[in-house]
């Protein structure tokens, strides 16, 4: 089992930066991919960032590329986002989640993340 605590979510300025961190428990951290999700108001959750186990790949969601930095520790056992130039729009809970294999990213999106955790508002004022 792995539980996944996010951190680091609150209220900054519209073009603003802020950081999340994802701490995960479990000795097989370093071999899961790693991803961010959100949802805002009255929408579905969606797909913001992935990292391979390495760190080496990155994948991202078309409206966050540029702006958004997905990385990854393993010897400390968390996962970063970065966020820059925030907007708006921006404002979700951001989940963190793990695979723990047999996911895949797709047309935009990851699928198959099995562990997530309980997520972290942040708000962009405009």
């Amino acid at each position: 089992q792995v539980q996944l605590v996010e951190s680091g979510g609150g209220l900054v300025q519209a073009g603003g930066s802020q950081r999340l961190s994802c701490a995960a428990s479990g000795r097989t951290f370093s071999t899961y991919t790693m991803g961010w999700f959100r949802q805002a108001p009255g929408k579905e959750r969606e797909f913001v960032a992935a990292v391979t186990w390495s760190g080496h790949i990155t994948y991202y969601a078309d409206s966050v590329k540029g702006r958004f930095t997905i990385s990854r520790d393993n010897a400390k056992n968390t996962v970063y986002l970065q966020m820059n130039s925030l907007k708006p729009e921006d404002t979700a809970v951001y989940y963190c989640a793990a695979d723990s294999g047999g996911g895949y990213y797709s047309g935009g999106t990851y699928y198959g993340m099995n562990y997530w955790g309980k997520g972290t508002l942040v708000t962009v004022s405009a």
